[in-house]
């Protein structure tokens, strides 16, 4: 499996934003994981990427235990959390040549960064500075960031939040394209996103996983379709 996550638990205090947490995601599958606000999503993929470390319970990618500290998983691993934190001084070209760095490319340094670019149609756009790109060409960034080292697995938390229906369907179809060589875990809060991409759906509700399966098995559990089921089972 290319995740697998084993009775995973995280309180913050009291509360249990994670409560003996199990699934897998194999090689290949395009993965959603949705829930409600506050459900657990972001927690549970910051654990995945080893940004945050669980309090009881493994997770490992590709066979790999992760967690802080763990760097080796790291380089299996794109990561693009919900917020896209950039530098907005640098340049697109720089940044994606720093994030390069960062993973010790070497001399496959700038083939990495002119693939990346060309792959996530960053080109127009390459020479400016990530401040003066739009929400969507940021994504792009976003999602370079995350592809440019080559990982098996990527982590998208909200991937599209706050893009126009156009800047939507370009990503959305990118995601689909990468998503043929990779795992992919994508957090999103629209369903329409889910049917258009995902085989699989993942959801979660204050910390516990309510269900579990194929697109066409959990879309049909309410008898209609998957908004009706998330609704039913997360009574959002």
């Amino acid at each position: 499996m290319s995740i697998s996550v084993n009775h995973v638990t995280k309180a913050y205090g009291a509360q249990k934003a994670l409560n003996d947490v199990s699934f897998t995601i194999r090689q290949g599958e395009i993965a959603a994981f949705i829930g409600p606000n506050g459900a657990g999503k972001s927690t549970m993929m910051r654990i995945i990427t080893g940004f945050l470390a669980a309090d009881s319970g493994e997770v490992t990618v590709c066979g790999l235990p992760t967690g802080p500290g763990v760097t080796e998983v790291r380089r299996l691993i794109g990561y693009l959390p919900e917020n896209n934190p950039l530098y907005t001084e640098m340049y697109v070209r720089e940044y994606l040549g720093y994030v390069a760095d960062i993973y010790k490319m070497g001399g496959k340094r700038k083939e990495a960064v002119n693939t990346v670019i060309e792959r996530t149609g960053l080109a127009p756009e390459q020479n400016k500075k990530i401040g003066a790109l739009s929400k969507g060409f940021r994504q792009r960034v976003g999602l370079a960031q995350a592809l440019i080292h080559d990982p098996q697995v990527l982590i998208l938390d909200e991937a599209t939040t706050g893009l126009d229906p156009n800047q939507i369907i370009e990503i959305r179809n990118l995601i689909s394209e990468v998503g043929t060589e990779r795992t992919v875990m994508l957090s999103t809060h629209i369903m329409q996103e889910v049917e258009a991409i995902c085989s699989r759906v993942i959801i979660i509700d204050h910390g516990v996983i309510v269900a579990d399966g194929p697109l066409a098995e959990i879309s049909a559990l309410a008898g209609a379709s998957l908004e009706d089921t998330f609704r039913q089972l997360t009574g959002k």
